[in-house]
């Protein structure tokens, strides 16, 4: 006998393990003679990381194609893996050594350090793996694969010294994000741009030989004061007319004393500030186009730390040597003032870039870096989308896969760190540089080159995570070498992702896998929407809504959690994530378990020869086929990336059909004297139910398991075949999906216009045709019982006191009169009426005004556009049954 209840807690880990000791997640699990293959590679989660939201969503949409796909007999590979997550990690464990007082990593040395970050890795790694298990994620976890795992780093080796070889990477001396805490250059996915509240500060740089048209001096606005030491030009704009006379001309610049030009470029605004831009070119990235473009000279200020270097080559005054960035600012403002050369300061809100992990402001710094040419391995992989031979879903996201590709710059690969991939590069005692795969080829290669054995140095840099994480499509499948996995199941399917790495990740993907494999990574990119809280704004720690899925996991079960992500996992348009809809589905699995503990208790058992295309009762008729449309729609919704669609449709399905209509309409049926009758409704009710879980399963996999062996299985669900029903009569569904639409119809009335609980109210029928009598002679006692009618009659008029309801082609009254005080009940919906409008005009008020539009957060402005809708829509409803009750007074 199945429990009262379903227990997620003790049984999802038990029905875990029964997974993974049948191997249900294995490569070609379930796989059937003469079907295709179907790989999805996981987005490689940080090794230091833990479930998120997003991950969350993530991972039930490829659980579900994946599940899916199994149970089409597909031979079906879903790769996990890690990422090294380099200064995530190096900042995990030099904070670990801090804690336990142990010597810091320059202390210990870098080999000491690299065995203590393995040593972590081994101990706390495999956090966020075993969370996606609790989620029900059925990766095939014998091939989990790590970026710094000995295949994946031959495979990283073997891309660098070939690019390189083939003049796609390079060394060069450009500006990088610099961390100065941790000393390193980061990508701009670890910078978080922030607004914060700063100044702009006017100064004035006098004209070294003299007034120009009466212009002594030309004024620049900074946010950054400090680097005004480093110009190299002030730059105009060549259509302004102000300083058409001054271009070519030299200013002083004040402390440093060095004189600039004044050069006419496009990049100035002139209607913004004075029209007049300071050109810092070495510490600030649109300068530093701009000084490339005039050949104006790059002038670094700072070190490693963010403090002032006082060199020849940079005039700085020795003074400013060592000091702080920031100090340094006071020292420039204090002394602009004293030398008569301050113009003004206003206050200005700033967008302001911050190291995601150290917290500080990212400094733009000049530094010699390895550099990968985007621009060339952009191209092919820009045909690929253009030609059709990768789609992304929506098709929106395309454009801006185009934007970034079309406008790609040099890809900074080094990074300042100790643990990941270090580059295979080799100095000699000149300076040249030898990249092979290992040390002795880059020491024959030195040898060959000096004539004689020289000492080389390996460049200390190791590789952006992104770079070995761009192979993952093809690296995790065992490449370089030629396995039966790379020959079997590249290219990938689809690559289920978020929307903010499509430049860091997808699009290095498609460059990397169509410059070594000459094929595209994956046939379709799905982006999925943003996790947000119930009010549409974006979860964040300092704001305090961020919304644990393991929290939810722990209090309304897994399955509960993937059904809410799916359901609401509409294309294009964000996920708005309340706890009450999680419950509202916990309640769904309920429902479901009761529907199952109705059949158990009705003797509704599977009948291994049942023919679904053999059932003669129009009910069973009917809900077969209700199961074949839903078996359809679901198939089509996951097939689609539609997954709501999918998800909807099982909901619909299992709880209004299966669940409420189904199971109210055979009760007579199996309470009554009918044995052959009961015989059959028994089977279907069996039969429907193992349709349901199966469609479920992908979606709901642990309730739907544990069902499944209750319910008289031996075998898994997930082993199962996906339903393929092709029994189907329109007739049988039209007739009862009729009765259903009377019943809701009279029931939503009836509530409506507040007739109590209890009363019976006759109902007619007015026009009925010939096909509505012999439907009503057929169904009177399910009106009579699920309507709660006194009597059911026909007509060729409407009675007096009635509510009309029109059902297909007839007019159905319900007789008021005498049931309720319909003066009264007018009354108080035209009460409801009055308030709700009175609520409509005070919202569009507040709609309509810019001041509340310009400054209230978006999340604020639509759930106030969202209330305005609920109440238009409560609106019409009220005015509807207003309407009934006129016709009926």
């Amino acid at each position: 006998m199945l429990d009262k209840t379903f227990d997620a807690a003790s049984v999802e880990p038990r029905i875990y393990d029964a997974w993974e000791q049948a191997g249900a997640f294995k490569a070609g699990a379930g796989k059937k003679d003469g079907q295709d293959s179907f790989c999805i590679v996981i987005p490689p989660p940080n090794v230091t990381g833990s479930l998120h939201m997003g991950h969350a969503l993530n991972n039930t949409l490829q659980d579900v194609m994946c599940r899916f796909e199994r149970m089409r007999g597909k031979d079906v590979l879903w790769q996990p893996g890690t990422d090294h997550a380099g200064i995530a990690t190096q900042m995990v464990v030099e904070r670990q050594l801090a804690q336990q007082n142990l010597p810091g990593r320059r202390d210990m040395g870098r080999d000491a350090f690299i065995d203590r970050v393995w040593q972590w890795k081994a101990e706390s790694g495999g956090t966020i793996i075993n969370q996606l298990r609790r989620l029900g994620a059925s990766c095939d976890w014998s091939r989990e694969r790590f970026t710094m795992d000995e295949g994946l780093s031959q495979a990283v080796l073997k891309v660098f010294v070939e690019l390189y070889k083939d003049d796609l990477i390079y060394r060069d001396k450009r500006l990088v994000n610099w961390d100065p805490v941790f000393q390193t250059a980061i990508s701009d996915l670890e910078v978080e741009q922030k607004e914060v509240d700063g100044h702009m500060w006017h100064f004035a740089y006098p004209l070294v030989d003299g007034p120009v048209d009466g212009i002594e001096e030309i004024v620049i606005a900074t946010t950054r004061p400090e680097t005004m030491l480093g110009d190299g030009a002030v730059a105009v704009h060549p259509s302004d007319e102000r300083y058409k006379n001054l271009i070519g001309k030299m200013v002083r610049l004040p402390i440093a004393e060095r004189h600039i030009p004044i050069i006419a470029d496009e990049y100035p605004d002139p209607e913004f500030g004075s029209g007049a831009v300071k050109i810092t070119g070495a510490h600030d990235f649109n300068d530093f186009e701009v000084a490339r473009r005039h050949d104006i000279p790059l002038i670094v200020l700072m070190d490693k730390e963010a403090r002032m270097i006082s060199t020849p080559e940079n005039h700085v005054p020795e003074r400013y040597d060592g000091v702080d960035r920031f100090e340094a600012r006071k020292m420039v403002l204090q002394e602009i003032e004293e030398l008569g050369f301050f113009r003004g300061v206003e206050d200005k809100v700033i967008a302001q870039p911050f190291g995601d992990r150290s917290g500080v402001v990212i400094e733009p710094m000049l530094t010699d870096q390895w550099y990968v040419n985007a621009g060339e391995l952009a191209k092919p992989a820009i045909a690929s989308v253009r030609e059709g031979r990768t789609e992304f879903v929506p098709k929106n996201w395309e454009k801006t896969y185009y934007d970034w590709m079309e406008n790609i710059q040099p890809w900074c690969i080094s990074r300042q760190l100790w643990w990941g991939h270090q580059i295979p590069a080799w100095y000699g005692p000149d300076g040249k540089v030898f990249v092979e795969l290992n040390e002795a080829e880059a020491q024959a290669a030195a040898d060959a080159h000096y004539g004689e054995t020289v000492e080389l140095v390996r460049d200390e840099d190791v590789l952006d995570t992104w770079f070995s994480s761009a192979l993952w499509p093809f690296s995790t499948l065992g490449w370089p070498e030629k396995t039966p996995e790379l020959d079997r199941y590249y290219q990938t399917d689809v690559l289920v992702t978020g929307f903010d790495i499509i430049f860091f990740w997808v699009a290095r993907m498609m460059m990397m896998s169509l410059h070594f494999m000459k094929e595209e990574p994956f046939h379709t990119v799905y982006v999925h929407a943003l996790v947000r809280d119930e009010k549409g704004a974006k979860m964040s720690k300092s704001k305090g809504n961020v919304i644990d899925p393991l929290e939810l996991v722990d209090e309304y079960g897994a399955d509960a959690v993937r059904f809410t992500l799916a359901a609401m996992a509409a294309q294009g348009r964000d996920i708005k994530l309340a706890t009450g809809r999680v419950a509202g589905y916990r309640n769904f699995g309920t429902k479901l378990w009761n529907a199952a503990r109705f059949a158990e208790m009705n003797q509704c058992v599977r009948q291994a020869d049942f023919d679904p295309s053999s059932v003669q009762l129009t009910v069973n008729r009917w809900v077969v086929t209700e199961a074949a449309q839903m078996i359809a729609s679901v198939s089509e919704g996951i097939e689609t990336y539609r997954f709501n669609d999918a998800a909807n449709g099982l909901y619909r399905f299992i709880w209004n059909i299966y669940c409420d209509w189904y199971v109210e309409l055979i009760k007579p049926i199996l309470n009554g004297d009918d044995e052959v009758a009961k015989a059959e409704t028994r089977a279907t009710s069996a039969w429907v139910l193992d349709q349901i879980l199966v469609a479920l399963h992908p979606f709901m996999p642990f309730m739907t398991e544990e069902l499944w062996a209750r319910t008289g299985n031996s075998d898994l669900v997930c082993f199962q075949s996906w339903p393929d029903v092709e029994a189907t009569d329109d007739g049988s569904a039209e007739e009862i999906n009729w009765l259903i639409d009377v019943i809701t119809s009279v029931r939503s009335v009836r509530s409506e216009m507040n007739v109590p609980a209890s009363a019976k109210v006759p109902l007619v029928f007015v026009g009925a045709d010939e096909l509505t009598k012999t439907r009503l002679g057929l169904h009177e006692n399910a009106l009579a019982r699920l309507a709660r009618t006194e009597s059911v009659s026909l007509s060729s008029e409407a009675p007096e006191g009635s509510a009309q309801i029109v059902v297909g082609t007839t007019t159905v009254c319900l007789s008021l009169a005498g049931v309720i005080d319909l003066d009264a009940e007018k009354a108080r919906l035209e009460k409801e009426i009055g308030k709700i409008e009175k609520e409509i005009v005070k919202l569009d008020g507040k709609l309509a005004n810019e001041k509340f539009l310009s400054k209230a957060p978006a999340e604020v402005i639509q759930d106030q556009r969202d209330r305005r809708d609920e109440s238009a829509q409560l609106l019409a409803k009220v005015k509807e049954a207003l309407g009934r009750l006129g016709s009926a007074a």
